[in-house]
Order: structure tokens, then sequence, then C-alpha cells
């Protein structure tokens, strides 16, 4: 049996984040988080890109164009915060950006981490980027360098 298990690997690689201003409380607290971590395991600044976009349905086309580059990236981290509101806009844009993110990963094999929180109220995004709930920018990268590390294992 082959068991391919790259979990707690460091790989070496470049990053690109692209991080919504909508919400931009929310964004700017999950992207700090993420470029901790990136930090943490051993990224410098020449090694990230990060890419702000206005809002998280443009998530997709600009992990797309990050995706084409001459200069390859090892993973495309999206950062966002959508937050319910009155209306049924909130379950389009959160149909619209998960799929637009698995369609550029399938299509232009690469992982793209979906780190876009998809919260009631303002209150749940805040305790998941550094509250209660943990921080899902770190939670993010760290998916994002075990995603790098099994696929060049299965090449």
């Amino acid at each position: 049996m082959e068991m391919i298990n790259s979990q707690n690997v460091d790989v070496h690689c470049r990053l690109a984040f692209v991080v919504s201003r909508f919400n931009e409380e929310v964004t700017t607290k999950l992207l700090d988080g993420a470029l901790a971590r990136a930090k943490e395991r051993g990224f410098a600044n020449s090694d990230i890109t990060v890419v702000w976009v206005p809002g998280a349905i443009e998530i997709p086309i600009a992990a797309q164009r990050l995706a084409l580059r001459r200069s390859p990236y090892g993973a495309i981290v999206c950062l966002g915060a959508v937050i319910r509101g009155e209306t049924s806009h909130y379950d389009y844009v959160c149909q619209s950006v998960t799929q637009g993110c698995s369609q550029v990963a399938l299509n232009q094999n690469i992982p793209v981490v979906f780190g876009v929180l998809t919260t009631d109220t303002e209150e749940q995004a805040l305790d998941r980027c550094g509250g209660k709930h943990g921080h899902k920018g770190k939670e993010a990268v760290d998916t994002a360098i075990e995603m790098v590390a099994s696929l060049r294992r299965l090449v």
C-alpha cells in the first residue's frame, strides 16, 4: 500500500495571495495571519505576491491570471469574507467564488486554497481570523504548503 502524507512538511516555492478588499477589517486580519504563518514556515518576502481585488467575486479571475504567469507559484491562497445580508446575493457570491476557485485549481493544475470566510455575521468572521475559532488565514497557508508537497510526490 502506498500512502502519501505531506502533513508538516516544509517546501520551498512561491506563494500568491488574492485578497478581497470588501469587508477589509476581516480580510486584513486574514492576510496578516497568513503572512505571519508564511514567515514562520520559512518564506521570504521575495517568495510572496499579494494581489488585492475589490470583492470576493473578483478573486477567481485574479487567481487564474496568477496561475498563468510565466514565473510560477506553488500555490495561490484566496482570502475573503462574505457575510450574509438580507438578500439572496450572499448565496450567489459564495457559490460563484467557490466554483471559480475550484475551476482555476483544476484547469491550471495548481493548488488554489479557499480561505474565504462565509459567515452569517461579522462577529463570526472575526472569530475566524484570530478569535475563538482559530485563524483561517494561517490554516490556509498550512493547507497550501501541504498541497504543494503532496502534489510534488504525485509526479
